[in-house]
C-alpha cells in the first residue's frame, strides 16, 4: 500500500485489480509511479462504479453522496458510523473522500457500503502444532516449531484469507470478531438452531480466554 507521499513498486496492487471483484468492470490503468496523489496526472480518468447491490440501499450502506438528505461527517465520528481512518486524515474532493493510499483507477464504492473508510475486523487464531502427547512439533528442515492458523477460502475469488468482515455501526470490534469468525470459519449461518447454540458456546469459550488479544 502506498502512502500519500508517493508510491513504491507494486504498491496498492490489490486495489488496482481488474476486473473489479464480482463484476466485469475494468479499471482505468494506474502505473506504479502514478499511484500517489502527490504525483500530478491531469489526464487521470477513473471509471465510476458502485455495485447494484449497494445502490439498492441495504441497511449497511450509505445513500448516494448526491442525495440532499445525506451529509456525512468525514474524518470524524458520524453518529454511530466511524468515518475516521486508521491511516489518518484523508482529503475530500468534490464532496467525495479520496483513498488515502492513492489512485485505484476507479471512483465510487464498488461493493463497499460506506463513503470513506469501511472498517473491518479479522480475528487471527493461532496455535502451535502438537503431537498426540501435547508436545510441539518442529519443522524437519528449519527445526523451528510449526505455527498453525485459521484461514478460509473465499468464494468470490478463490484465494485464502483470514476470516473477518465489516464492523456494524456502533458495534464493538470484539463482537465483530466473534460474529465473523462464526459465520466465515464455522459456517454458522447454515447451521440448525441447536448447532448454532453449540457454536455460540464454543465461540464464547474461545474468545473469553485470557491469552486472546
Amino acid at each position: 500500500m502506498s502512502g500519500c507521499n508517493g508510491a513504491k513498486d507494486n504498491s496498492h496492487n490489490k486495489a488496482r485489480t481488474s476486473p473489479y471483484p464480482g463484476s466485469k468492470v475494468e479499471r482505468s490503468q494506474v502505473p506504479n509511479e502514478k499511484v500517489g496523489w502527490v504525483v500530478e496526472w491531469q489526464d487521470y480518468n477513473p471509471v465510476e462504479y458502485t455495485a447494484v447491490s449497494v445502490l439498492a440501499g441495504p441497511r449497511w450502506a450509505d445513500p448516494q453522496i448526491s442525495e440532499s438528505n445525506f451529509s456525512p461527517k468525514f474524518n470524524e465520528k458520524d453518529g454511530h458510523v466511524e468515518r475516521k481512518s486508521q491511516n489518518g486524515l484523508y482529503e475530500i474532493e468534490n464532496g467525495r473522500p479520496r483513498n488515502p493510499a492513492g489512485r485505484t483507477g476507479l471512483v465510487g464504492r464498488g461493493l463497499l457500503g460506506r463513503w470513506g473508510p469501511n472498517h473491518a475486523a479479522d480475528p487471527i487464531i493461532t496455535r502451535w502444532k502438537r503431537d498426540s502427547s501435547g508436545n510441539k512439533i518442529t519443522h524437519p528442515v528449519s527445526g523451528k516449531c510449526i505455527l498453525q492458523f485459521v484461514a478460509i477460502k473465499r468464494k468470490d475469488c478463490g484465494e485464502w484469507a483470514i476470516p473477518g468482515g465489516m464492523v456494524d455501526p456502533g458495534e464493538k470490534i470484539s463482537a465483530t470478531l466473534k460474529r465473523e469468525f462464526g459465520e466465515e470459519a464455522l459456517n454458522s449461518l447454515q447451521k440448525s438452531s441447536a448447532e448454532k447454540r453449540e457454536i455460540e458456546e464454543q465461540l464464547h469459550k474461545l474468545f473469553s480466554q485470557e491469552h486472546l488479544v
